[in-house]
């Protein structure tokens, strides 16, 4: 799909000046299908320009004309087809809704919706289908959609095709999570440094139940879950960005580990004829490395949106274990929820 300049789709974010917004807002910035039209934020950032209401945290340079677009409030009369929320989720969960009423295409990184069961839990190359549930949405032409939490969106897309060719039983997660992850000013250096954090508020629970809605099935008009069992242990580690996860699986049908990382590299969703700007080439890179997955070297694979897999071995509890890794802000944050976006213009849905 190729659009002109004049043909671009414009598009708002809201929660502009968090973490996950300034993510938005660099990435969407010259993106090829869409525009920035309206930026939002907390009534303190309201009239003040963007440059002036953001701390602007991102390693690019805050684009000039960004910087002078004026902060408006998170009211639906924005100018824009598309809502990217970035919101917090103590303020997301209505504020959404009013879009979504008002006629926008909410495309949301925030956890509010993410179980309703006519709100589809999304990562494109896994469970594009259950799209289909954005029929039984009561919003008229508006719609939400939502992406999961970030450890989530590493972990699933790697356990996709493991799935598909070889069935899933039961999944033991340990994360070690970035610190990007919290958000800003986020964790304190004293706390962190020279240190590792063994608890993350409410991202256990998260991890041990959002795979289950995205490899799940939508049949009859509603999601029927996987059926494998989850335990996640979750960490706060001094790394900047990018999530690494130790798993342990118990799989359903014969397996070799030549046939395991055959699954793994050579994993081409369906979306993959639809030439999505932000779909990486190839959604699982495995490396053979007794030393690897590591954030530092692999966090920006593929722009930051391909997962890393290595250390794939037998598990003398389970079947096998390995790492994954993923960068949290972009695959498993901003640059997911613009994946999602893609998706829906492409199939006709926006």
């Amino acid at each position: 799909m190729n659009r002109t300049v004049a043909d671009k789709i414009p598009v708002a974010v809201l929660g502009a000046t968090g973490s996950v917004g300034q993510k938005m807002v660099e990435l969407l910035n010259h993106h090829p299908w869409f525009y920035i039209s309206a930026l939002s934020a907390s009534d303190r950032s309201v009239g003040k320009s963007y440059k002036e209401a953001v701390n602007w945290l991102m390693p690019t340079p805050l684009p000039e004309e960004i910087g002078q677009m004026k902060v408006l409030p998170s009211k639906p009369s924005l100018k824009a087809k598309i809502a990217f929320s970035a919101l917090d989720a103590s303020v997301a969960g209505s504020i959404e809704e009013d879009f979504a009423r008002a006629g926008y295409t909410v495309v949301s990184n925030a956890k509010n919706h993410r179980f309703h069961p006519d709100v589809p839990l999304l990562i494109p190359e896994v469970n594009p289908g259950h799209l289909e549930i954005l029929k039984l949405q009561k919003y008229g032409k508006g719609k939400i959609i939502t992406n999961p939490n970030c450890s989530t969106t590493g972990l699933v897309l790697a356990l996709k095709p493991l799935m598909d060719n070889f069935g899933l039983e039961a999944l033991h997660v340990v994360t070690m999570q970035a610190l990007s992850g919290a958000g800003y000013p986020g964790v304190s250096s004293l706390d962190i440094m020279d240190n590792v954090i063994p608890f993350i508020s409410g991202e256990e629970e998260k991890i041990e139940r959002e795979p289950l809605k995205i490899l799940g099935t939508f049949h009859n008009e509603k999601f029927v879950e996987a059926g494998f069992k989850i335990s996640a242990t979750c960490n706060r580690v001094p790394v900047i960005d990018g999530h690494l996860e130790a798993v342990s699986l118990k799989l359903k049908k014969p397996f070799s580990l030549e046939a395991i990382i055959d699954s793994l590299s050579g994993f081409r969703p369906d979306i993959a004829g639809l030439n999505l700007p932000s779909a990486p080439k190839q959604p699982i890179h495995y490396v053979y490395e007794n030393n690897q997955p590591q954030p530092r070297k692999m966090r920006l694979w593929e722009k930051g949106m391909a997962v890393t897999v290595g250390r794939l071995r037998p598990c003398p509890l389970f079947d096998i274990k390995f790492h994954v890794l993923s960068h949290n802000t972009i695959r498993g944050a901003a640059g997911g929820a613009i994946l999602n976006a893609e998706l829906l213009l492409a199939k006709g849905m926006v």
